[in-house]
């Protein structure tokens, strides 16, 4: 029993499919919950001002670029993990993304020195759609519900 991750009852097949499995959930998820964490953590820092004349700029750019990471990210782990339409594929990542601008502007609505902005939610939804512009460029339309 010492070391072992699974039951020793399993099958040696069943077993090393279980792994394989929990390596591939781990390479795919991981990195969307440490992205959503540092969208998080950032968020809760209480003045973000860096004094330059071209902040303003710098943060909108930051902002469009956290979550065109972060629907790449939910993407390739939905498109790793679960078996649906292409459409499907498409939208719940993008989805998710705008759910979770969403709640981070709700967030720093309670942190000292930050305000909630709908339009940093719009500003969010520029990289969010960036990378569903890329995505259908890339693979084509996804436009069939089968």
């Amino acid at each position: 029993m010492k070391g072992k991750l699974f039951p020793a009852c399993l099958p040696a097949g069943r077993l090393i499919g279980k792994r394989r499995y929990f390596v591939k959930f781990i390479k795919l998820w991981v990195p969307v919950a440490a992205w959503a964490g540092g969208i998080f953590f950032f968020s809760s820092i209480p003045d973000l001002k860096s004094g330059l004349e071209y902040d303003f700029l710098l943060r909108k750019i930051a902002h469009i670029t956290e979550y065109f990471v972060f629907t790449f990210l939910l993407y390739r782990a939905f498109s790793g993990s679960f078996k649906m339409n292409s459409l499907r594929l498409f939208m719940y990542p993008a989805v998710l993304a705008l759910l979770y601008a969403v709640s981070d502007e709700i967030h720093q609505y309670f942190v000292l020195g930050r305000s909630c902005s709908i339009q940093d939610v719009l500003i969010d939804g520029i990289g969010i759609i960036g990378f569903c512009i890329l995505i259908r460029i890339k693979k084509g339309c996804p436009c069939s519900i089968k």
